[in-house]
């Protein structure tokens, strides 16, 4: 998300720098700039007016600070309203009520509600160590009941039974019922989407909502619709007491209108982006950290949280003794390497939240893509547990074989091999005391404050 905004801004950013005053005149060709890079990026107008009139109040006449020059006082100014535009800081659900609490799930057809469903109930039950119970009102869609149910089993939460000739209010309270006797904290209830806003859904989730007093109102939105997003949340918001919204799809919208909308427009805070297809593709939003990754200076704390949850510790503790003390490291290790990066959103999802990397990215794709790692995983999947230890045995009618069995050339085995060898010999040289002696090496090269001691 963001790309095309990003790097429209990074280049309009640049122009103010060399500046010892910001004045009106010298700032109004950026401030055009930035305008028109919010528009293409479907940022609804009155967003744009009242983002733009902000910044300008705040930046004319702005003294340059000693330690600072205009372009970095402009982009403070700039990430600050931006921040301010998609809301002060990350709101959390709130789950303070007599259990279950219930969250219930609005939204239109095809916005990925009920996946969100499953998704809220997996962050849930993983990071807040929630007993889970999800339920579906959808009486329309026998195949949404059916999905969550699939949904419930993948993530491991309890389902609770429902079919289409039910009411979906008795639905709901028959659930929270259950939920009672059973001891959940958390009660997810799905509900049906239309492809379009109509007074009967809206009666139908005000009758809802009027029964089961959710502690959550959430509205599911995708953020590929752009501004429309805002719009339909704000209709949602006025018919219904919403207490946060989930943007989904955001892995394929480059433009981020919706995020920077939706704020301003309903007044109620975005809770979750839906970041892929996976059942833990669901990240709490933070408003600076997103602020951060749309001006390229990178997320480094959604990074870290990220490899702290997903990082097999006990794996790469075990592969860094044996570099250390051995100065070993086989294909099954770089492979093990290849599937962790994959799992924390593949090399380009890292580079996304990696500071300076925004610009860098273009350039390394076509070097460095998801599907290459995904092609070198295969390769190595496809050699014998011998070759994976002894690469060297890997020589012609083994390479052809193994760019058989993997679907590749040649050409992308001898790749591999050349890249783990490099890898290899970079990992020997962190035996014993060798790391502490790259990193000395290295940090001569660092700027200051960058190496420890420094």
């Amino acid at each position: 998300m963001f790309e095309n905004l990003s790097e429209r801004l990074s280049k309009t950013l640049k122009t103010v720098t060399g500046r010892g005053r910001l004045t009106e005149d010298n700032i109004k060709e950026t401030l055009r700039e930035v305008r028109m890079a919010l528009l293409e990026a479907d940022v609804a107008l009155p967003v744009v007016k009242a983002f733009i009139a902000n910044v300008k109040a705040r930046a004319v006449g702005t003294e340059v600070n000693k330690s600072l020059s205009p372009g970095q006082v402009f982009l403070k100014i700039v990430q600050s309203e931006l921040e301010a535009a998609m809301g002060e800081g990350n709101v959390p659900l709130n789950l303070n009520a007599q259990p279950p609490a219930v969250i219930l799930m609005a939204g239109l057809q095809g916005a990925g509600k009920t996946t969100s469903v499953g998704k809220l109930a997996r962050f849930l039950r993983e990071r807040q160590k929630k007993k889970v119970l999800v339920v579906s009102a959808d009486v329309y869609r026998p195949a949404a009941i059916k999905q969550l149910e699939t949904l419930a089993q993948e993530v491991e939460v309890d389902f609770f039974p429902s079919s289409t000739d039910q009411d979906p209010v008795a639905i709901a309270e028959a659930a929270i019922a259950h939920g009672r006797k059973q001891f959940y904290d958390v009660l997810l209830v799905d509900t049906a989407g239309r492809l379009a806003i109509d007074a009967d859904m809206m009666a139908e989730i005000q009758r809802l909502h009027e029964s089961v007093k959710p502690v959550e109102t959430l509205f599911v939105v995708d953020a590929m619709t752009g501004q429309d997003a805002a719009n339909t949340a704000k209709a949602f918001s006025d018919a219904l007491p919403l207490t946060g919204v989930i943007l989904t799809k955001t892995d394929g919208d480059a433009r981020g209108g919706a995020a920077l909308s939706i704020r301003h427009i309903t007044g109620k805070p975005i809770k979750f982006l839906g970041v892929g297809e996976k059942n833990d593709a669901l990240e709490p939003f933070h408003p600076d950290r997103v602020a951060s990754r749309i001006l390229g200076m990178g997320d480094v704390l959604s990074l870290i949280e990220e490899v702290e949850r997903k990082v097999d510790k006990e794996k790469a503790e075990k592969v860094a003794r044996k570099v250390m003390s051995k100065g070993k490291f086989s294909l099954e290790d770089f492979r093990d390497q290849l599937v962790q990066m994959r799992d924390m959103g593949g090399m380009m999802g890292l580079l996304d939240k990696m500071p300076g990397m925004g610009k860098m990215t273009d350039q390394i794709k076509g070097q460095m893509d998801d599907k290459m790692t995904l092609r070198m995983e295969a390769i190595i999947n496809s050699m014998t547990p011998k070759e994976r230890q002894h690469p060297d045995l890997i020589k012609g009618s083994r390479k052809r074989r193994i760019a058989m069995g993997s679907g590749t050339q040649v050409q992308d085995v001898n790749k591999l091999l050349k890249q783990f060898l490099q890898m290899q010999k970079m990992m020997k040289k962190m035996k014993g005391g060798g790391m502490a002696k790259m990193m000395r090496g290295l940090g001569g090269k660092l700027p200051p404050g960058m190496f420890p001691g420094r």
